[in-house]
């Protein structure tokens, strides 16, 4: 969630469809909603195939497999943290990692990730998961930086005069040697240095 963003006000005449949408996009911007869905829905292909049955007619075709059991614990336990992300933001990292690790278990166990469906979105969810972080507010005196007056942003020159930041310029504004640099940095290591290689 944008922490600049303005806060919705209910208006008198607003519907409730309208403060139902602006209350669930408050509430899912709080936390890592996207991951905690697609772990959600990553759980119910592995927990399912192993004990799917397809009728063609007469003929029933079951795809259960040995690991049936361990599949519909994966997919339980996906749900559950696909859940738990929803409503506890701050075990995002665990269970992140946790819905990485039981979709690279479910390839073998369950079908090939219940036919790479729920492989693919649990991986999807843990990602997420790993990488949301929680919005800052923004403090009351500090302006966003799309209102901030555009100053030369080069790397190094923040805060420097237009004199200051080309002082180190030779002719025609081409850039002279750093102090650092050593005359022979253009060359190979065997000559750089006066000769000296240096192994690590």
């Amino acid at each position: 969630m944008n922490p600049q963003a303005p806060v919705y006000v209910r208006a008198e005449d607003d519907a409730w469809p309208t403060v139902v949408y602006y209350h669930f996009h408050a509430w899912s911007g709080r936390r890592p909603f996207w991951a905690g869905l697609f772990t959600l829905l990553g759980g119910f292909p592995i927990a399912y195939f192993p004990y799917a049955d397809l009728r063609l007619g007469n003929v029933s075709l079951a795809m259960a497999t040995t690991g049936g059991a361990g599949a519909l614990i994966i997919g339980v336990l996906l749900i559950t943290l696909g859940l738990a992300l929803w409503f506890q933001a701050t075990i995002r990292v665990f269970a992140g990692v946790a819905a990485i690790l039981l979709a690279l278990v479910s390839i073998p166990v369950s079908n090939l990730g219940g036919f790479f469906i729920g492989f693919i979105l649990s991986m999807v969810g843990g990602a997420l998961a790993l990488a949301w972080a929680p919005g800052q507010p923004a403090e009351e005196g500090e302006q966003p930086m799309d209102a901030q007056p555009m100053v030369d942003q080069q790397p190094g020159a923040i805060g420097l005069t237009k004199a200051d930041a080309t002082a180190d310029m030779g002719m025609q504004g081409i850039p002279g040697p750093r102090g650092t640099e050593t005359a022979h940095a253009s060359e190979t290591t065997a000559h750089a240095d006066g000769g000296r290689n240096s192994a690590g």
